[in-house]
């Protein structure tokens, strides 16, 4: 299940989202979404779980909480 991870802050890393979410089951994929002419952030990230009950629970677990100061928006990516 593909997840959408928003309002990150700018400094927040690939890395540290994987930590994050494979704290509630198997990260497939993490991709942090980068502007092309700056390198940096650009505040929202793209999570992939194997097991959709583990994205749900990463979801109801994560959304409306603090990392590195910004509260954090996770849902279902469309």
């Amino acid at each position: 299940m593909k997840l959408l991870v928003r309002n990150l802050d700018r400094n927040t890393t690939e890395q540290e989202l994987n930590t994050l979410f494979a704290t509630h089951g198997t990260v497939t994929e993490c991709n942090l979404v980068l502007d092309q002419a700056t390198g940096q952030s650009k505040g929202f990230a793209f999570i992939e779980m194997l097991e959709e009950k583990e994205a749900l629970a990463a979801i109801a677990s994560l959304n409306e909480t603090k990392v590195a100061k910004n509260k954090i928006r996770v849902k279902s990516a469309q």
